[in-house]
């Protein structure tokens, strides 16, 4: 038997769960079963609405485009610091 891999949702595959279940709720379902409803456990649920909550798609886009440039600039920070610290070493004949 193949066991198919699992994907994870994207960010604006989470968002528009997250408001399928809020819609769900409005109708008079209880929370668990609008969250088995949308394939997901309780758990991944008040995850995602921690982290998603409150969001549209466009700000969920704008969020990853800067944690992007977030993680690139503190790898280039980080390239320069050890730059410095090898000419620092250099510079005081340590090598």
């Amino acid at each position: 038997m193949t066991v198919i891999p699992r994907k994870r949702p994207t960010a604006e595959e989470i968002v528009a769960k997250l408001r399928q279940v809020d819609v769900l709720v409005s109708q008079g379902k209880s929370v668990g079963d609008a969250v088995r409803s949308i394939g997901t456990t309780e758990v991944s649920y008040y995850r995602w609405r921690k982290e998603f909550g409150g969001l549209r798609t466009d700000q969920i886009k704008r969020l990853k485009e800067l944690e992007a440039e977030n993680a690139r600039l503190r790898k280039a920070v980080s390239d320069l610091t050890l730059d410095k610290m090898i000419l620092a070493e250099a510079a005081r004949g340590n090598f």
